[in-house]
């Protein structure tokens, strides 16, 4: 039996051209390549487990990942529209983006003192909406330490948002119109 390297290079030369004309048939090119290539990486990781023929096991694996890719997709989509629905008129009127930069900055610049466990906990309940016991199992904890981490991730959120906004340079004051004239 050949090697693990020679098996995955005629493996790879074998059927690269016909799992990347399947991820086309299916994505933009750019995605598609992604696909083919993460398709390969797959098969490397679990060479074992492809048999002859390969072309099968290896556009199933291509099919569940471009599944992932739409799933991830169809999520940014519905994420953004919720944003649009809660967005009114009056929200897009009193915007300005002088203000926003500003505590942008602030954010990302306290965003960026936290240490990536911190970070992912928050994002856990925040940005992907997971309750704590679902992010709990997610982290591999309890619920209750999960709830320690997240009061204390929040907590170390907060001091880092009152260190930024203090670091950040203070808005003028709105001049009225009429001490302008």
């Amino acid at each position: 039996m050949d090697d693990p390297e020679t098996r995955f290079t005629r493996l790879y030369d074998e059927n690269h051209r016909r799992v990347l004309a399947y991820a086309l048939t299916h994505a933009e090119p750019h995605t598609a390549e992604d696909i083919a290539g993460e398709t390969f990486l797959i098969a490397w990781r679990r060479l074992d487990d492809v048999r002859d023929p390969a072309l099968p096991w290896l556009l199933g694996v291509a099919r569940n990942l471009l599944h992932k890719q739409r799933d991830r997709g169809n999520r940014g989509r519905a994420l953004a529209e919720r944003i649009r629905a809660l967005t009114t008129p009056g929200d897009l009127a009193a915007w300005d983006v002088a203000e926003h930069v500003i505590e942008r900055e602030t954010a990302l610049s306290a965003i960026a003192t936290l240490a990536e466990r911190d970070l992912e906990i928050l994002a856990l309940v925040n940005w992907h909406g997971l309750d704590p016991r679902q992010a709990a199992k997610a982290m591999g904890c309890s619920v209750p330490a999960f709830a320690v981490r997240l009061h204390r991730a929040r907590r170390r959120l907060t001091r880092a948002l009152d260190t930024a906004g203090a670091a950040a340079p203070a808005r003028p004051a709105p001049v009225a119109e009429e001490a302008a004239r």
